[in-house]
């Protein structure tokens, strides 16, 4: 009687059957209709149901009774298979900000599973992106990481997304993201840290130049930690590069002298040679010829001395050319002289 009266709609006389027969589930139901949210909760506490405890939350949200839908909805996200029917609900009706201080609250239950985890940090990616990186600090190895890593990256949360994957030890992709987005994500201590357990060598090199680029004050203290890592001799020779070009963008003859000395000083006979290219036109050939006959040097330094030697007669044959093309046009413009014969006619 007590269904056929719901059906009906006569929720009042329903609500008096279910009562009297101890039906907390059906009578939960009916409760919803009348608009005693209250009830309704305390009845499906009862009934211990999970199909009750959404109805009741459904409607509850509906009537933007808010708490007593959070209370409802504490028993529904323990179960992984429901929490995504019932973020649906909230999100597809706007209430962001209440569905996440319902999974705010849930985190502490004792069922509180992975899925809570991960779709709370993915709706603080969306709506609450100051509150994402400390979720992410207490709940790293509760959440899906790689699911997380997607939301961070598209929410462009830089900070978070170096965080995730050094927990995920995608090392990596963690200095990548350092040095593509430095301001949000670089600091010093997690990128040396993290730079040393890289499986690729050649970011060591590219880090050396990011630091040269973004922090040249603390080049020393990365070297501290890559040197077990890095080929001296190529790291040398990366600098030197890095010496010769700054010195060709100087426009500082004199640097550009020092340069060359200290390469000879040092032994380093290749980087001389290759000074002598990237800095060409700062040096005089002069200077370049004693420095080369001193050190014994005269044959590695030949294609220069072959290169400035080609110069100057290109000069002196575009001085001899314009010297001739001047003599003619003066021959030209030479006023031939006026002829008159014996009796003073032209």
């Amino acid at each position: 009687v007590g269904d056929r009266c719901y059906e009906k709609g006569m929720y009042e006389a329903a609500k008096l059957l279910y009562s009297n027969v101890s039906n907390f589930a059906r009578l939960a139901s009916t409760l919803v209709h009348l608009g005693e949210y209250q009830a309704a909760v305390d009845n499906s506490r009862k009934a211990s149901s999970t199909r009750t405890w959404k109805e009741v939350c459904f409607a509850c949200v509906d009537g933007q009774e808010f708490h007593l839908a959070q209370l409802c909805g504490l028993h529904i996200v323990i179960h992984a298979d429901e929490l995504e029917e019932l973020m649906c609900y909230y999100q597809d009706r706007g209430y962001f900000e209440e569905l996440i201080s319902m999974l705010e609250a849930a985190l502490g239950l004792d069922r509180a599973h992975m899925g809570m985890f991960t779709e709370l940090a993915i709706l603080y990616s969306k709506f609450k992106p100051q509150k994402m990186l400390e979720h992410l600090e207490l709940f790293w190895s509760r959440v899906n990481i790689p699911k997380v890593l997607r939301a961070a990256e598209q929410a462009h949360l830089w900070a978070e997304l170096v965080f995730l994957y050094d927990k995920y030890e995608e090392y990596d992709n963690a200095v990548l993201s350092m040095m593509s987005h430095p301001t949000e994500a670089w600091k010093e201590g997690q990128f040396k840290d993290i730079i040393t357990k890289v499986a690729n060598v050649e970011l060591c090199y590219r880090a050396l130049q990011f630091y040269l680029d973004y922090k040249p004050l603390l080049i020393n203290d990365l070297l501290l930690v890559l040197s077990p890592r890095l080929d001296h001799t190529r790291t040398v020779s990366f600098f030197s590069k890095d010496a010769m070009q700054h010195a060709a963008e100087s426009r500082d003859a004199e640097l550009a002298q020092k340069l060359l000395q200290w390469f000879l000083e040092e032994g380093k006979t290749e980087c001389f040679a290759a000074s002598l290219f990237t800095c060409y036109d700062l040096l005089h050939p002069d200077m370049v010829l004693e420095l080369a006959w001193r050190h014994n040097l005269v044959d590695l330094a030949m294609p220069y001395f072959i290169q400035v030697m080609r110069e100057y007669l290109s000069k002196v044959d575009r001085l001899d050319a314009l010297e001739s093309l001047h003599k003619q046009e003066e021959h030209v413009m030479e006023p031939a002289p006026l002829m008159f014969d014996s009796d003073g006619h032209e």
